[in-house]
């Protein structure tokens, strides 16, 4: 008779312990959601309560589409017609400088639109597209260069 009077106690002990642990984790949980809400209400804060402070207006959206120099500063783009179009339409999947890296001729980069329509899951462009070949064929279009250019304006010497 004393194996079920002791399963008992165990139980009972177990049963204890259970509820003491999920009533710490409670506890915890309902602290840390707490400081979570407003970190501000923590009395271990190292940092002077902040203070709010006038932000100077400024108009993100013109800073955001800047050009300075004929260049889209936030792509890195020739700012020519269709530049928008080609920002609207080519960044959303890949950095800018994948577009400025390569040059291709009207036929390349419409064969590139077809190679990412196939295989990459681009949308269709529609009329768009037209406007972003004449852009990259323009802007972007192979340079023919051959040897550099003779150097001048130099003072050479002579070797012993």
């Amino acid at each position: 008779m004393e194996q079920p009077n002791k399963f008992k106690e165990s139980a009972a002990l177990i049963r204890k312990l259970s509820v003491t642990l999920f009533v710490f984790f409670f506890a915890i949980a309902g602290i840390l959601v707490y400081l979570m809400v407003d970190p501000s209400l923590s009395s271990y804060s190292s940092q002077p309560e902040a203070t709010l402070t006038t932000i100077e207006e400024t108009s993100v959206e013109d800073d955001f589409n800047a050009i300075e120099d004929g260049i889209h500063l936030r792509t890195g783009f020739i700012a020519d017609d269709g530049l928008m179009t080609v920002v609207n339409n080519c960044t959303n999947c890949h950095s800018a400088k994948l577009v400025t890296q390569n040059r291709m001729t009207k036929e390349g980069w419409s064969a590139t639109i077809k190679w990412m329509q196939e295989t990459q899951n681009l949308w269709d462009l529609g009329d768009n597209e037209v406007i972003i070949l004449d852009y990259l064929a323009k802007n972007y279009a192979p340079e023919k260069k051959g040897r550099r250019e003779n150097l001048t304006n130099i003072e050479w010497y002579t070797l012993n």
